[in-house]
């Protein structure tokens, strides 16, 4: 299996077979994709078998072997070889794996990249003066890291006079720098090898297959690099390349993929699960905006900073990454750094094209924690502290699968918050962290707990007037049942709403549920109710310190505060939970869905402290008892 096996067909997915050409260069990657000892002879059975990664997990894929054509030749991707048929099979599995071969036309060779290896792709936009590529596409390709470029265009894919093809991608296959003392009158020369996946139309300029310059190359170097043949592979300068070609992209693998210890040191590595979701913690990408604290933020801590490189080259573009050697720290009086690389991926997004669905712009911010205020980064009520932290980097924010950025940063705390662009847009995000130095990383997250004063609430006398009216209400049962409660709190709280702005009545539905939580289940008796009352004024209370413009409502964002200062410390996901069942359309929160959150907090928090048995946190329940919870939920 060689790179010229895989040449383009009608499809528009040049960015997939960049990479799988790039995958060729390394048989023991490409074995972990096409698992060896498949063919048409022994053991044929007309299904064959293709591992590609997603989003923290190899994922097996089986396919048949009936491949699309037409007029008798394959549709899409094929080999210059007729018999020969990995590639194919290939496309097909990753079309499956995404609902669709219409699902992988257009898209980046990361993202490829990323599902050949559980690598991390960066993506390095060109200026004619980039410092340190070459370096950096050299080393990439000595740690086995799958390298691409592409040359980028407004008006779809189009040749040039010098062979090239706007708006296509290309697989970078190799280096070559040339000693000083046969440059030949070039400065430095340095020479990239790339490969056009259509299996044809190459560059036609300089150091091309039919260039004369080649000829003044000792012999034995003109053998070993030129191949005068029609196949998609050339050479180019390194100067005409920062002139055609605007972004490069680099897959790193990861310690997964390449063992682990790897040449340049170990490797450490964290991996997060989340999701956005509107109303609750998908709050956009500005730091100045009410709801970017609602984000979800991870704390990465940097212990240890590189240490210094020996590099003959000029500096490097993403500061020495994979090339840490063993030459001690900075000298020069240069400030420690640590090397990280975060990624951001969106998952199952190519999945929902038939939906009319595309990738969402995403990013995120990287924000340096003082040491004075670690400690109350713990959990999510520091947030509102986040609009004064020093922001100390930030990706690009773009429509990718696969958003990434390498930081350099000084040893100490920092925060990372990924974020959609816009607020209320909803995803499932993967967020991985990397470094060869030692670090950790947690996501911020609140430990499930519940105040004393949330459950017990002081013992204050009822008015006389209200007395009564319970009593008029209850009649010689001295009870109420739901529709009397709620003929009672809606004369109750009358004056209450007046005082403090809280408008709407409490629902049959929820006067029910307060009878399960405080009454015997179908009543309530005046003791009961006085309970009641002490809990629902300090409620109320609650309810309008968030209730800031007097609507009678709550943003749903706020829910998560408000359930702190009721006494409610949830992790996120139970407050998310919470919140997509509270929160109506316009993502608000009214004071009766309030009440019928706290009031069903409370009464679960009583119940199974009863039967904590099995040790701090634990709760040991026989099924009646369990059963006796869950009418409560």
């Amino acid at each position: 299996m060689t790179r010229t096996d895989v040449c383009q067909g009608s499809l528009g997915n040049c960015w997939f077979l960049a990479a799988a050409a790039s995958l060729t260069l390394y048989p023991r990657l490409l074995y972990r994709v096409v698992p060896p000892g498949q063919g048409f002879q022994d053991g044929y059975a007309g299904v064959f078998h293709f591992q590609l990664w997603q989003f923290g997990r190899w994922v097996d894929v089986v396919v048949d072997d009936r491949l699309p054509v037409r007029e008798g030749k394959l549709m899409f991707v094929h080999s210059e070889q007729r018999n020969e048929f990995w590639a194919p099979l290939l496309e097909k599995a990753y079309a499956k794996l995404h609902g669709s071969y219409e699902a992988i036309r257009g898209g980046h060779m990361n993202e490829a990249f990323v599902d050949f290896t559980g690598g991390v792709g960066e993506v390095l936009y060109l200026r004619q003066n980039t410092p340190g590529l070459f370096s950096a596409l050299r080393h990439a390709l000595v740690k086995e890291s799958l390298v691409g470029a592409t040359a980028l265009s407004n008006q779809g894919e189009y040749r040039t006079e010098e062979g090239l093809v706007k708006g296509h991608a290309y697989s970078v296959t190799g280096t070559h720098k040339c000693c000083p003392q046969v440059s030949l009158g070039f400065t430095k020369l340095r020479l990239l090898r790339l490969r056009n996946p259509w299996g044809r139309v190459e560059w036609t300029g300089p150091w091309s297959d039919s260039c004369p310059r080649w000829d003044a190359l000792p012999s034995e170097w003109r053998d070993a690099l030129l191949v005068k043949k029609e196949d998609g592979e050339f050479w180019m300068e390194l100067q005409d390349f920062l002139s055609h070609f605007n972004t490069v992209q680099i897959c790193s693998l990861s310690p997964e993929v390449l063992g682990p210890s790897p040449a340049g040191g170990g490797w450490h590595i964290h991996t997060f699960q989340g999701r956005w979701v509107r109303g609750f913690n998908s709050g956009g990408s500005q730091p100045g905006a009410d709801t970017f604290w609602t984000n979800p933020q991870f704390r990465l801590t940097l212990l240890e900073p590189d240490e210094e490189e020996d590099d003959d080259d000029e500096e490097r573009p993403w500061g020495g990454w994979g090339t840490a050697g063993a030459r001690g720290p900075a000298r020069g009086g240069r400030v420690p750094k640590c090397t990280v690389l975060l990624s951001l991926i969106q998952r199952n997004r190519r999945c929902l094209r038939a939906k009319g669905l595309t990738y969402l712009t995403v990013g995120f911010h990287v924000f340096q924690i003082p040491e004075e205020v670690l400690g109350l980064w713990d959990s999510p009520r520091s947030r509102e502290l986040l609009p004064g932290l020093l922001r100390a980097d930030r990706s690009v924010f773009c429509a990718r699968r696969d958003v990434s950025r390498r930081c350099r940063l000084r040893p100490g705390h920092y925060l990372v918050v990924p974020s959609a662009a816009r607020a209320g847009d909803e995803a499932d995000f993967t967020l991985r962290i990397f470094s060869e130095r030692s670090h950790t990383a947690v996501e911020i997250d609140d430990v499930i707990s519940a105040d004393l004063e949330a459950l017990t609430v002081p013992y204050q006398p009822l008015d006389l007037e209200l007395v009564q009216l319970f009593l008029e209400l209850a009649g010689e049962e001295e009870e109420l049942g739901a529709s009397q409660l709620q003929t009672l709190l809606s004369i109750a709280l009358e004056p209450a709403r007046a005082n403090t702005r809280t408008v709407g009545e409490i629902g049959l539905r929820t006067c029910e549920q307060l009878l399960r939580c405080f009454g015997h289940g179908r009543s309530l008796a005046l003791y009961h109710f006085q309970e009641l009352w002490g809990h629902l004024l300090m409620w109320q209370a609650t309810f309008d310190k968030f209730d800031e413009d007097a609507s009678g409502t709550m943003n749903s964002y706020e829910l998560r505060l408000a359930l702190n200062a009721a006494g409610f410390h949830l992790n996120n996901q139970l407050t998310q939970a919470l919140t997509s069942r509270y929160r109506d359309s316009r993502l608000r929160v009214d004071f009766e869905r309030f009440v019928s959150c706290v009031a069903q907090l409370t009464c679960i928090f009583r119940h199974c402290s009863q039967h904590l048995d099995g040790g701090e946190g634990v709760v040991c329940l026989t099924h009646r008892q369990w059963s006796e919870v869950a009418t409560f939920s």
